[in-house]
């Protein structure tokens, strides 16, 4: 269900279509919602730079408030809340037997700040800022047994406003009020319908109710600061790194991106939850694109991330991979075509982090388990062995760090008010429980913590950082040595190894096929007689999942970060997965498709073009056709 942020339910026919979805779209960060008047170019969800052991890290935050001192902004929502749940259904409304007042209501608020430069070609085509802030307004009404929120009505329980940017109270509360009031008349519409469903459609498999009943959460921490940093400064880098792209003519497009956001989420609930918790991010994208002489489009992609910007690589450091990535395009665009391949292959740790995300992870997320459209690939499984029993799979989103990279799927508390937790999702092998939000399924009641949303969506159970362990690890150099062998024993000219990857996308519902695809962007052929590895371009994987996860014969002893963005159901929002390198028996490839459109005609313009006549008119002045 990974879209090319991890998460499309489509798959990317082509780059352009990649650039549409990424660039030309007008997105915005994770606060994003129909609400709200600014418009910000999405993060793109492309590798991080990889690290080799795990760590632990406190996350840097603003210290907590004063005892006993509350934000304005999480009273005013306390306060409005209180009202609002104490004061509806109690009175009918005109044409009902009875009141039915709401059992559950709970406000949340993103407050964010955020800045975000752009350049291509070496020139600034965007250098914006600003703040918003924006409520998610949730209102239940029946009982958690079933409410307005069950089966297909699951998004009806939500209302966004945009709120004021100033700690105005009455103006704070008539927004919430306003949201509240319209969030309450379209649960009870949505509550009459799903009553009305429920007697006319057969037995569900799982019956389970459709709130879990949870303990209240309280944690004031401190705001997160207001972006700031030196934009001159910045805007500069961002130019100079966008400018490197010249000294190659044929990248025909680059762009460079820098986004920083720091935000503050608010959560207060019926149940007494109160939570303020801060989270900061900074990320420098980097794309680059190309066409080969037969029409293929081709494109490589870079990001760094940090929680601020003090924590991104030195300038030195970030034009080196700029030429890196740009000779490498080069390369590809004279590397010959894929042919379809079914044998051995190695993914790199990137490679593998993705693989898992979409092979694995989203099939591990709770409500996949439930609802008569989902496919349920390991409903039944628990307790069963579902990987080689020398794979382990975790998901930590309060583990902040691998080795000195930042793992941008990271947080507190979810959005439903929930405190993070790790969760071991396979041992040895064996698959133990799913990822939970407070949607129940059969044998699994409560939340672990993983309850995710953009902004104006539902939270469901999501990934946060998916963390792949190996007690069967070898130096790489053997991997591929091993590579070689089962070729050889295939019968195969040679094995793949991915490199680099961008993206793909996972299918989990029962009315089309049990697969997924994932997109590479440098893969080579390792020949069992020796000749050199050679790079081959237009490649992407296919499989089903089953047997994809059965054919892992070892790992690599050193693990990868790939940090991006996942969208689903619930949104888009920000995802991280770590990985060894893996050695697989059997992968299947396909040729992605192919343009018939021909490199550019008209030739590139030549640095300082038209600066001799320039010259020129500045000595003599403009020639004129006639006299004065």
């Amino acid at each position: 269900m990974l879209l090319l942020d991890f998460s499309r339910k489509a798959p990317v026919k082509d780059f352009w279509d990649f650039w549409d979805f990424w660039v030309r779209e007008p997105r915005g960060f994770r606060i994003r919602s129909l609400a709200m008047a600014v418009a910000l170019i999405a993060l793109l969800p492309f590798p991080a730079i990889g690290a080799s052991s795990s760590a632990h890290a406190p996350r840097t935050a603003a210290k907590d408030a004063p005892a006993g001192q509350t934000p304005i902004l999480l009273d005013v929502m306390t306060t409005e809340l209180h009202r609002a749940f104490t004061s509806l259904g109690k009175t009918a409304a005109p044409g009902d037997d009875k009141p039915l007042p709401p059992y559950f209501l709970s406000y949340s608020v993103s407050d964010a700040s955020f800045a975000s430069i752009r350049a291509q070609y070496g020139a600034l085509v965007e250098s914006s800022g600003g703040r918003v802030r924006v409520a998610d307004v949730q209102v239940r009404v029946g009982d958690p047994k079933l409410d307005n929120t069950h089966g297909d009505h699951r998004s009806s329980a939500v209302d966004s406003v945009q709120l004021p940017l100033t700690d105005d109270r009455e103006a704070l509360a008539r927004s919430l009020w306003f949201a509240t009031n319209t969030g309450y008349g379209d649960a009870l519409d949505n509550y009459l319908r799903v009553k009305t469903e429920a007697q006319v459609r057969a037995k569900e498999e799982d019956t389970s109710p459709d709130f879990s009943q949870e303990s209240p959460q309280a944690h004031i921490g401190g705001a997160a600061p207001p972006v700031a940093f030196d934009r001159a400064a910045w805007e500069q880098r961002v130019r100079s790194l966008s400018k490197v792209f010249r000294d190659y003519p044929e990248v025909y497009q680059n762009m460079v991106m820098l986004t920083v956001q720091n935000e503050t989420d608010y959560f207060a609930s019926s149940e007494g939850s109160q939570i303020v918790a801060p989270h900061q991010m900074a990320r420098l994208v980097v794309v680059a694109v190309t066409r080969a002489d037969d029409g293929m489009d081709l494109f490589r992609d870079q990001t760094f991330e940090a929680e601020t910007v003090d924590g991104l690589p030195r300038q030195a450091q970030l034009e080196a991979a700029m030429r890196d990535l740009a000779e490498s395009l080069e390369a590809l665009r004279k590397a010959p075509v894929t042919e379809p391949f079914d044998g051995p292959a190695i993914l790199s740790g990137r490679a593998a982090a993705v693989f898992f995300h979409e092979v694995l992870g989203h099939r591990l997320e709770g409500q996949r388990q439930r609802g008569d459209e989902e496919g349920q690939t390991f409903t039944k499984d628990v307790g069963k062995e579902v990987l080689p029993s020398f794979l382990s799979v975790a998901d930590d989103p309060t583990q902040t760090k691998f080795g000195n990279t930042w793992l941008s799927g990271s947080y507190e508390y979810d959005d439903e008010g929930q405190k993070a937790q790790r969760v071991d999702l396979i041992q040895d092998g064996v698959l133990k429980t799913f990822l939970m939000s407070r949607l129940p399924i059969a044998s699994f009641s409560s939340s672990n913590g993983h309850g995710r949303a953009e902004t104006g969506r539902m939270p469901t159970g999501r990934q946060g950082n998916l963390i792949v362990t190996s007690t069967k690890s070898v130096p790489e150099a053997e991997l591929r040595k091993e590579l070689i062998e089962e070729a050889k024993k295939q019968g195969k000219p040679y094995g793949l190894y991915f490199e680099d990857i961008s993206s793909g996308f996972a299918v989990t519902t029962r009315s089309s096929p049990q697969a997924f695809q994932v997109i590479p962007l440098v893969v080579w052929r390792v020949y069992v007689d020796g000749r050199p590895d050679e790079l081959v371009r237009g490649v992407s994987i296919v499989g089903t999942p089953l047997e994809a996860m059965k054919s892992i014969l070892a790992t690599g002893d050193e693990s990868e970060v790939f940090n991006g963005e996942c969208g689903a159901e619930s949104g888009t929002i920000p995802v991280s997965a770590v990985a060894p390198a893996m050695l697989l028996r059997d992968i299947e490839t396909q040729r992605q498709p192919q343009g018939i459109a021909r490199p550019p005609i008209l030739p590139i313009p030549a640095e300082n073009q038209g600066q001799g006549t320039r010259d020129q008119e500045q000595k003599t002045g403009p020639q004129s056709g006639g006299a004065l």
